[in-house]
């Protein structure tokens, strides 16, 4: 498997003509998998442009699930601005804010980025160019904004809380600010000769939270992997909750109106590979770099695809133009899980429903439509008889102090209420979800 992944990554260089290449793979269930092309070496730094907003988008909601902000927030309420500050803090992370792409000024031309202060005392020289909330519009000025709320909300400038906040905590060393004596050298290969031009180095200063680090395909694989499935990497929750991350992989938007192929939530591009697999992570370009980060997210219990735990790959490469090196790391992944699929766990007996649900597992019809109730893994769950086998059922918990009363966690109807009926014997003959009635027969809406 790791030689039809290393040709994979040998054609990409050569064909796409990369100077350097640097790919790994990130799996629970096996050792790292890497390779290198071209003038890279296992320990070169690459760098990783809008992969950085990865990064700040983690800092925000860590900053939320702690009640240091709200995601509705107006930016204005944590950074002291000329304009704009109206902006909620989800729209900024969703780029639906409408806030235009950089910051005022010619700074591609110049290759001279404000520093945090400047960026904010010179927003009101900035446009909104579209209504909040209208549509999908890329913004690093947006995604900067964030990463210095964060810094002031902490006390701090954005990159030291990153260091202390994510990077230390996940291992992550090898990700910097600054590139460091192992940076590769970024190049604009010409279109129409082989000669390879080398790009300026380059500092974003203020527009740091929105591209400036740097890193090498061994720990951006991790940092996939965490992205993907961070109870695997972080089982105590140290950075963030998985129910955070899943909250950041729902899609807020489509990238493109007419052509569903990516979306993006909060922080994370979505890339969905069909048969509800999908791909978080973030591109990034800078002047002679191009990235690709995604993890494939784990499949919900008992619907198993074949992706391991943990499962992230990084592609990184200098070349500016070379576009197949971030679709590399999707058709890596999707190599990986065809070719060697994580292993299926034996089923194992496990304890009877609680005397409580019995009554409630089989059969029951609801709107005219057949489902089954069922206890599975200490959950009562349920389908619809007609559903594929890949959607996921519907999980129900326990309302506390409401014997009779669960909520939905997660799969069809979430969040609403499933009510239990008893007859005297205490045998539930009827049930209420999200308001619909189920009852053991195929009945009308008046109950005929």
């Amino acid at each position: 498997m790791s030689k039809k992944l290393a040709r994979m990554a040998q054609r990409v260089q050569a064909e796409a003509r990369v100077p350097a290449l640097s790919a790994a793979l990130h799996r629970a269930d096996r050792p790292l998998w890497q390779v290198q092309v071209g003038a890279a070496g296992a320990e070169s730094r690459f760098r990783i442009g809008s992969v950085t907003k990865t990064f700040t988008a983690v800092l925000v909601l860590q900053a939320r699930d702690e009640g240091l902000l709200d995601l509705d927030d107006p930016i204005g309420r944590h950074l002291d601005l000329p304009a704009h500050g109206d902006l909620p803090v989800r729209r900024l992370l969703s780029h639906t804010s409408g806030l235009q792409r950089e910051p005022y000024g010619d700074v591609w031309d110049t290759l001279l980025a404000p520093d945090a202060d400047g960026l904010l005392a010179e927003l009101d020289r900035a446009e909104r160019v579209l209504p909040p909330a209208r549509r999908y519009h890329y913004s690093n000025l947006g995604m900067s904004l964030l990463g210095h709320a964060v810094g002031r909300l902490r006390g701090g400038t954005w990159a030291e809380v990153l260091e202390d906040r994510i990077l230390r905590p996940l291992g992550l060393a090898d990700t910097t600010v600054r590139p460091g004596e192992r940076a590769v050298t970024g190049y604009l290969v010409e279109a129409y000769s082989d000669h390879a031009k080398p790009e300026p180095p380059t500092d974003f200063g203020g527009v740091g939270p929105a591209g400036q680090l740097w890193s090498t395909a061994a720990d951006m694989a991790r940092w996939a992997a965490f992205l993907a499935d961070p109870a695997a990497l972080d089982p105590g929750a140290g950075v963030l909750a998985p129910s955070t991350l899943d909250e950041m992989s729902w899609p807020l938007t489509t990238t493109d109106q007419a052509l569903w192929s990516a979306g993006f939530g909060l922080g994370l591009i979505l890339v969905p590979q069909g048969e509800r697999v999908v791909h978080v992570g973030h591109d990034g370009a800078m002047p002679g770099f191009l990235a690709g980060v995604y993890g494939r997210r784990p499949a919900p219990a008992g619907l198993g695809d074949g992706t391991p735990r943990a499962m992230g790959c990084a592609v990184l490469g200098s070349s500016g133009t070379a576009i197949a090196t971030v679709e590399l790391p999707h058709k890596l992944l999707a190599a990986a899980v065809q070719d060697d699929p994580a292993q299926v766990p034996a089923w194992t007996p496990g304890e009877p429903a609680p005397e409580a649900y019995r009554s409630v597992l089989g059969r029951w019809w609801g709107e005219g439509f057949e489902y089954v109730f069922f206890w599975r893994d200490g959950v009562l769950r349920a389908r619809g008889v007609d559903d594929p086998p890949t959607r996921p059922p519907a999980v129900f918990a326990p309302v506390p102090d409401r014997p009779d009363v669960l909520r939905g966690v997660s799969g069809r109807e979430v969040g609403e209420l499933l009510r239990l009926t008893r007859d005297a014997e205490g045998t539930v003959v009827r049930m209420h979800w999200a308001t619909y009635r189920f009852t053991r027969d195929q009945q009308t809406f008046a109950g005929d």
